[in-house]
């Protein structure tokens, strides 16, 4: 299987007035084609600009970002991006939205394609009958969902999560990974997840990468040995138990804290 996503050598820092402040040193990372990464690390570690790398939003200062064979030096049509704040434009349909990526990348489709093709993702994420509504209609979950298909819409080979349920309930959350998990399966998209919900990281995941503390580094990289089509019932499995027990063990170290015993 080959990578899609390689990043080799990153260096960033911003500017302050107190002077450059490092947030990723030396980053390694390869995501296999297909492959759905997790990635952790403690708060302000560097996450969200390791994303913003891959998606070309941002140059490293040293090191290289590569996507699909070629080296991300500006946005790519090819990724796509969810974001904790759904950020959907409220003058436009639920429809609209999520059709928005389409009149963009592809601006000779016809309406009737995008619709068609925005209409499918909808029904696949339970909001069939919400084309029409405006996101102040819908709940956080579902304005979420609308979220998600917009950012696929058009087919990208990457699709990029920055905290993409963080702001939820509980019982939201563990509903829209769910749909995540059923999404991926008929996409086929190969995915980077930022998140601080080691229990999201172990659901989703194939491999989940703990970056240490600011200037980040690849600290680990566990690699989930769970069923793709699993369900909420394996978090509480002996099996996974241990894997969050390794991770919570290895963000105490990205920490400098002491590590519990098994």
């Amino acid at each position: 299987m080959s990578n899609l996503i390689a990043i080799k050598g990153v260096r960033h820092a911003y500017s302050t007035d107190a002077g450059p402040l490092p947030v990723l040193d030396g980053l390694d990372l390869t995501v296999p084609e297909g492959e759905f990464c997790a990635v952790v690390g403690p708060s302000g570690c560097g996450k969200s600009t390791l994303t913003r790398l891959v998606a070309g939003l941002m140059k490293p200062d040293a090191g290289e970002v590569w996507l699909e064979g070629k080296r991300v030096t500006t946005p790519r049509k090819t990724v796509g991006m969810a974001f904790q704040n759904p950020v959907l434009l409220e003058w436009r349909s639920i429809l609209d939205n999520v059709i928005l990526p389409l009149e963009i990348v592809d601006p000779s489709m016809s309406r009737a394609k995008r619709v068609a093709r925005a209409e499918e993702l909808l029904a696949m994420v339970g909001l069939e009958g919400f084309e029409d509504k405006r996101p102040s209609e819908l709940s956080g979950g579902m304005r979420q969902r609308a979220s998600l298909c917009r950012a696929i819409v058009h087919r990208p080979s990457v699709l990029i999560m920055d905290e993409p349920f963080g702001a939820l309930d509980n019982f939201t959350r563990e509903d829209l990974w769910q749909t995540m998990r059923d999404l991926r399966a008929v996409e086929n998209f190969t995915c980077v997840l930022i998140t601080h919900d080691l229990r999201e990281s172990v659901f989703l995941g194939d491999q989940v990468v703990v970056l240490s503390g600011r200037p980040a580094r690849t600290q680990y990289i566990l690699d989930v040995d769970l069923p793709h089509d699993r369900t909420i019932d394996v978090l509480y499995t002996q099996k996974a138990a241990d894997m969050l027990h390794d991770l919570r063990n290895q963000i105490k170290i990205a920490q400098g804290r002491d590590v519990e015993v098994h």
